[in-house]
């Protein structure tokens, strides 16, 4: 039986902590979510956390183990996977037997759902009421999905001794394999871009191949940020046989989390492409996967299996939401950051939640702190920041670095160090400390800076969920780093699981009255993203340089074009219509008073 999803938004995944457990928060209620695979130690922590809770055995899995990684996902994930199973069972037996429990979930669902107004039917139906409704929940409401996310680019090789163990053992393909060997049947997404060995790495489990019957058991969501990007990366996976069975869209700039630029792209003109071009995606990838299944004489599909576009970033109103699945026939959209102010949906400690609510627009920053050297969406006055400075203040700038998820610069040690550790930072600030008569005050503070802003990411993601469960930190204190997107500046209260999804699907607005609509908002931060880029030049400029600048410019002005001809045709935002167009066209005046350097003739 196919499952027809009952909601047409997902939480995506937030952080190391925020989503560690939101399956067995939310997916009773059947909202998909998805769980970080790069922390190990805190996934064993949780586990041990919800045997406890759920009274059910647990046997620590400790780094004695030869595979421990591994098995410790698996057994986190068996472990959410047979609660959420048991919650679920639970509900349905409440629904049936209870009309205000079925309507307090009525109330949560989209006006347009089919499964809505089945149940509808059968209240105002009323004879055998019981019977029924049991019968039609058993077939027509499913879970949430329990989806997993591996950063691709976090695949650091491990060591024992000195000995560096096989590649299968590397972070990221130990992930997947616990991953794989897990009882989930559900997806893997796959974000930060492409990584060719573990790509390759999939083919070792049967699982994301398809079966007799043309179903995957496991599959695959790529998160990208162009048509290019799916286009490449879904090919090099068809051609060993494995369909990407979902697109997930997320804008480049106005997101949680690391951020990854688009070429001025904006969101309106990729979702475009992704429309226009969805067949030749499908046709492209399943031409290529029949021919790799059949070479390894694996059963294949005659017909291109399920292919979802989703999108996801910034989208803070119902209208928007009804834009974009409306428009861009996207099969649903993801909401990040305001579910962080949602305590039944994600796991984040009050203070912390309490710093969210409070912040403004001008608190929400992309900011150069995280170790990948990727800009990173964060906020002012975390703990995290406050301890990191205090350290520098003492002259003892670093982290311990405890985790070494991010121990990626080979730079000092081929084992790998975290750019935001303590030792790096000592011998980069020590490096700086000898040419420092060689550099005016200023470039010395700016190098000085650079260096010592990286946080901890490993740590300060993860503690959130220990402070929220009471479960004990050890080692140096690192505080809480939050990744939200900057639409979060325009949320500013706690609300319950039922308000937000009341303000996704019906409008009764949980939201500050000054936000600016989604489309305008990327634009103005990829205007001063650009600005920026411009203004912080260091070094001399090439001609490559230019041509990107230049490519970059066009693309954003022919977004703005685009957006101009889409709101004039389109039945939405019309109350907003005139606003929003000056806006456009004041963006687009800023945009043009931003000087590319030219190369200088010598």
């Amino acid at each position: 039986m196919t499952k027809t999803p009952i909601h047409t938004f997902h939480i995506p995944v937030m952080g190391l902590a925020y989503t560690i457990d939101s399956p067995i928060r939310v997916a009773q209620y059947g909202i998909s979510s998805v769980i970080a695979l790069a922390d190990d130690d805190l996934i064993e922590k949780m586990r041990n956390f919800y045997s406890n809770k759920f009274n059910i055995p647990y046997e620590e899995i400790t780094q004695k183990f030869h595979d421990y990684r591994a098995e410790r996902i698996t057994s986190y994930l068996n472990l959410v996977d047979k609660i959420v199973k048991e919650k679920f069972e639970n509900f349905k037996t409440e629904l049936a037997e209870s009309k205000t429990a079925l309507e307090n979930f009525m109330s949560m669902l989209p006006n347009t759902s089919d499964i809505k107004k089945g149940f509808q039917n059968l209240l105002d139906d009323g004879i055998a009421f019981k019977e029924n409704i049991q019968q039609y929940i058993e077939s027509h409401l499913f879970p949430g999905e329990i989806d997993v996310n591996i950063m691709t680019k976090l695949d650091k090789d491990n060591f024992v001794k000195n000995e560096q163990l096989p590649v299968e053992f590397n972070d990221a393909h130990a992930a997947l394999r616990g991953f794989a060997n897990s009882n989930l049947e559900s997806s893997v997404v796959l974000s930060a871009g492409m990584n060719p060995r573990l790509f390759g790495y999939f083919e070792n489990f049967a699982a994301f191949f398809p079966n007799e019957n043309n179903e995957l058991k496991k599959k695959i969501i790529l998160k990208v940020s162009d048509f290019r990007s799916a286009m490449i990366q879904g090919n090099f996976l068809a051609k060993k046989g494995l369909w990407v069975s979902e697109y997930r869209i997320e804008s480049g700039l106005n997101c949680g989390g690391h951020a990854f630029a688009t070429d001025g792209l904006l969101l309106g003109t990729i979702l475009e492409e992704f429309k226009q071009k969805k067949e030749q995606l499908v046709q492209s990838a399943h031409d290529l996967m029949i021919k790799a299944l059949q070479a390894k004489n694996q059963a294949f599909p005659e017909k291109p299996l399920e292919l979802k576009i989703t999108v996801q970033g910034g989208v803070g109103t119902s209208e928007e939401h009804e834009f974009l699945l409306d428009e861009y026939k996207v099969n649903a959209v993801g909401w990040g950051s305001p579910f962080l102010l949602v305590p039944e949906a994600t796991s984040v400690d009050q203070e912390t939640r309490n710093l969210l609510m409070k912040a403004k627009e001008d608190d929400f920053y992309l900011s150069n702190i995280s170790p990948l050297g990727v800009p990173f969406n964060t906020l002012k006055g975390t703990t995290n920041e406050f301890l990191k400075q205090k350290r520098i203040h003492e002259n003892k700038a670093g982290s311990s670095c405890p985790k070494k998820f991010l121990a990626l610069s080979k730079e000092y040690d081929p084992h790998g160090i975290c750019t935001a550790s303590k030792k790096y930072q000592d011998i980069k600030l020590e490096e700086l400390e000898n040419k420092k008569d060689s550099l005016s005050a200023e470039d010395f503070e700016k190098s000085k800076i650079k260096i010592t802003e990286k946080s901890c990411l490993c740590v300060g993601l993860a503690n959130a969920s220990y402070l929220e469960n009471d479960i004990k930190i050890k080692g140096q204190a690192q505080g809480v780093v939050i990744c939200p997107g900057p639409n979060l500046a325009y949320f500013d209260q706690e609300v319950s699981l039922k308000e937000m999804i009341q303000h996704i699907y019906q409008g009764k607005s949980v939201l500050r009255t000054d936000r600016p609509n989604l489309f305008v908002k990327e634009l103005k931060m990829y205007v001063d993203y650009f600005r920026n880029e411009i203004e912080n030049i260091s070094g001399e400029v090439t001609a490559i340089q230019i041509k990107k600048w230049n490519s970059f410019k066009t693309n954003i002005l022919g977004g703005i074009e685009y957006y101009h001809n889409l709101f004039s045709s389109t039945f939405y935002f019309k109350t907003d219509e005139k606003k929003i167009k000056d806006q456009f066209d004041f963006y687009k005046t800023e945009l043009n008073a931003i000087q590319i350097p030219t190369l200088e003739l010598v």
